[in-house]
């Protein structure tokens, strides 16, 4: 019966060649790895695949780091856009705001990819060949599907009688009408607290640029505020990037190695030992103690890192934060901390280091680094002004100006290539861990730029050297600098509402706040002026 149904329908319609069309269509759709060119029939293939051959569980990173459906699909496109490494997805998830926050990415690079069908707000783990998902750029030959085809579908494969499916159909078109209704709902409510959260962003902009009172801001931070920052370090992907930053960890192992006299039989602590690094470093140069501390999950790893290395005996590891522990010792000798930020006070681990060198450093005690600074540039780069600021004048034939003030708020952590430098780099902050408090990490400098060359300041660049000198026989350092070895910290850019046309010689003025943000004492609120224009940023 169904069989003689479907032919009739096919005879007295001129629309039968659509119908083994949309047939067609359905079962010719594929996705493309979102990392290779391999393509899969499902969107569960695809996610499979990636872990496996990309070592990369998007799924289960989307869902611990919390991302929501739009969050998701702005992640997905930003992937399909922009081309990032694996590893560079692993990093946007713990390092400040994600690079797809630009709305630019809620525009799909594929109108027809299954993973943006992909519901990540639903926990269980579900067969993607039994869902069935009908994408909107598949509405014309949905549209195509006539009342009496659904009701001859329902009654060729379900066996219902033609009564009880077209009951079903009409449920169906009140549900999607529902629906509709709902999204222009929640698409209002989004709007209105978009507004919101830009009232809320000027307001707190607008406060006074006095630092935050509290000395102990960060140690004050119950466990429970604190559980995200901490949290971002349970990923072994960040570690495993922090351990392959060669400039980075070498010269930690090259500070301790080339200066054993310094550790030989002395106590040292590890502040935020992560895998345990340092704290075997410092085992290896000759100490005789070695008490590392983190709050993060990854402390449990480094337990077994350390007994795998044969040096539980000299090195202790605990869990919790520093301000919290009871250190097996009352002074040590040393401590060793790698606790260096973006611009290097964002996440503001400096203050436990301080706390830690008050409460527990010997009186001749040392803490390495012992000397950091921190240095801006002027950056002429009109492809970066393009990337993230006239981007906005034309948006596939939209207008969107009204992006540009929010973009330039958010200072924008990558790499900036040192031929586009054209001022010369001046430090405007020196850091002594051995003598500096808690109050010196929030500061206010006038700095001058000397131009080197002709040209257009489009952003000024903020990056941070690192020293290693303190009663070292052998000194080491190195720097984030643009014209350095690349680092995970890369740099900093601070992007200007105006860009200055600058001659050879000429200087600039300038004037730089830096502050803990009173919402969230691990992220920054810089207000810098430039040639006599203000601007605020946001770190966070």
């Amino acid at each position: 019966m169904a069989e003689k149904q479907k032919e009739e329908l096919m005879e007295d319609s001129e629309e039968g060649e659509d119908w083994e069309e949309c047939e067609d269509q359905t079962e010719v759709s594929k996705v493309t790895c979102l990392f290779c060119s391999m393509t899969f029939t499902s969107a569960e293939d695809t996610f499979t695949h990636c872990q496996s051959a990309h070592d990369l569980d998007l799924i289960r990173w989307s869902r611990q780091h919390g991302l929501d459906c739009i969050q998701y699909i702005k992640m997905i496109n930003y992937i399909r856009l922009k081309k990032p490494s694996t590893g560079e997805v692993r990093s946007s998830f713990t390092h400040g705001a994600p690079p797809w926050e630009s709305s630019e990415f809620m525009n799909p690079a594929d109108p027809e990819d299954l993973l943006l069908q992909y519901d990540i707000e639903d926990d269980r783990e579900e067969d993607f060949t039994n869902r069935v998902i009908v994408p909107d750029s598949a509405s014309s030959c949905g549209d195509r599907l006539t009342n009496q085809k659904l009701s001859m579908l329902a009654v060729e494969q379900n066996g219902v009688s033609q009564t009880e499916s077209e009951t079903m159909v009409a449920h169906l078109q009140d549900t999607e009408q529902r629906v509709r209704q709902l999204e222009e709902e929640l698409s209002r409510v989004l709007g209105d607290f978009d507004k919101v959260k830009k009232v809320a962003q000027d307001l707190l902009m607008s406060q006074p640029s006095q630092p935050i009172s509290a000395d102990n801001a960060v140690q004050m931070l119950t466990e429970d505020e604190d559980d995200v920052y901490f949290g971002s370090y349970a990923h072994f992907s960040i570690h495993q990037e922090m351990l392959k930053d060669k400039v980075r960890t070498e010269s930690y192992r090259d500070f301790m190695y080339h200066n054993p006299t310094l550790f030989k039989d002395k106590v040292v602590l590890d502040v935020g030992c992560g895998t345990g690094i340092l704290s075997m470093f410092a085992a290896r140069a000759g100490a005789r103690k070695v008490i590392g501390v983190d709050q993060s999950e990854i402390v449990y790893q480094a337990m077994d890192i350390v007994r795998e290395n044969g040096l539980d005996d000299v090195v202790t590891l605990l869990k919790g934060r520093i301000e919290d522990v009871e250190l097996p010792v009352d002074k040590v000798d040393i401590i060793i901390s790698e606790w260096m930020g973006y611009f290097l006070l964002f996440e503001s681990m400096l203050d436990s280091v301080l706390y830690a060198r008050d409460k527990y450093l010997q009186p001749n005690g040392v803490v390495h680094p012992d000397s950091c600074t921190i240095v801006l540039a002027a950056l002429d780069d009109p492809d970066l002004q393009a990337s993230h600021v006239t981007y906005w004048d034309d948006v596939y034939g939209f207008k969107m100006t009204c992006m540009k003030s929010e973009v330039i708020k958010e200072a924008s952590v990558e790499i900036v290539k040192a031929e586009k430098i054209i001022s010369d780099q001046v430090v405007v902050k020196t850091l002594d861990s051995c003598t500096c408090s808690v109050t010196d990490l929030q500061f206010s400098q006038d700095f001058t730029l000397t131009a080197t060359s002709e040209g257009q300041i489009n952003a000024i660049v903020g990056y941070f050297d690192i020293f290693f000198h303190k009663g070292c026989s052998k000194q080491v350092m190195f720097s984030t600098g643009p014209g350095a070895t690349p680092t995970h910290w890369k740099q900093t850019v601070f992007l200007l509402q105006q860009p200055i046309k600058v001659t050879k010689g000429q200087t600039i003025k300038g004037h730089l706040v830096c502050k803990k943000n009173r919402r969230d004492p691990r992220s920054l609120a810089i207000t810098m002026t430039v040639d006599g224009v203000t601007q605020n940023f946001m770190m966070q």
